[in-house]
């Protein structure tokens, strides 16, 4: 079996003395593992770094098979943006680390993959990185079945004044429904639901506040079994600190 698509670089581990086990992201294979023969190299010390787009041909006996990556040509490099920036770097591999803890291996994600590429993209923008990030993990829940509705109030149907988001159905309240409840809501940041607005570091950490909460209580408990990843706590905290 063999196919071709681009992907984004999400790992690399050492296989033996050369070798490595790369993971990827693609559109139609999802998070996808193989074997790269002298990926350990010179040849590729460039091509992989993480978060690079590349183009890549796997072949197996058997699409369960571990199998190979014959190609892994560089397309676009996206690690000299995030090295120049603390705050890019730790987007960057909190983005990898999610996707390699919460997805399963080989379930096609067209829509969740064109949002990481575009969001890895703005690395180099602060705040399109901000903005983008924020939705990226709205985009992440949905596509794990657990999608927020931040359109209108769970109590009034109203599509202003939304400031809360209910723990318990993942749904949007306004500031005034919410009042009597405000210790039981999640603090919903205005950027993520008015157009135009663009957030700082301490608005985008209120939203991972927000955003992190379901990803602990519903991503991680009802999937893996493993804590919400290092990486990320390391993204809340440097935005916390700033």
């Amino acid at each position: 079996m063999e196919w071709r698509a681009e992907g984004i670089l999400l790992s690399v581990r050492k296989h033996g003395e050369s070798s490595a086990i790369i993971e990827t992201l693609t559109a139609e294979h999802g998070r996808h593992s193989g074997l790269i023969h002298g990926g350990l190299g010179r040849r590729f010390t460039a091509t992989l770094q993480p978060g690079n787009q590349l183009a890549l041909t796997w072949r197996g006996r058997l699409p369960e098979n571990l199998g190979t990556y014959s190609t892994a040509e560089l397309i676009r490099s996206r690690v000299g943006m995030a090295l120049e920036d603390r705050e890019a770097l730790a987007i960057l591999d909190s983005t990898r680390a999610l996707l390699t803890s919460l997805l399963p291996e080989r379930a096609a994600m067209p829509d969740l993959y064109a949002g990481t590429q575009a969001m890895l993209d703005a690395l180099g923008d602060a705040d399109a990185r901000r903005l983008g990030y924020a939705k990226w993990e709205l985009l992440l829940l949905s596509e794990l079945g657990l999608a927020l509705d931040l359109r209108r109030c769970a109590v009034t149907g109203a599509q202003k004044g939304l400031a809360w988001v209910s723990p318990k159905s993942g749904r949007a309240v306004t500031a005034e429904a919410g009042r009597e409840y405000a210790d039981r809501l999640l603090p919903l940041p205005a950027f993520l639901t008015t157009q135009g607005l663009v957030p700082d570091r301490a608005a985008l950490a209120d939203a991972l506040t927000m955003t992190g909460w379901f990803l602990e209580t519903w991503a991680i408990q009802n999937g893996p079994d493993r804590p919400i990843p290092a990486a990320r706590d390391r993204l809340l905290a440097l935005l916390r600190k700033a």
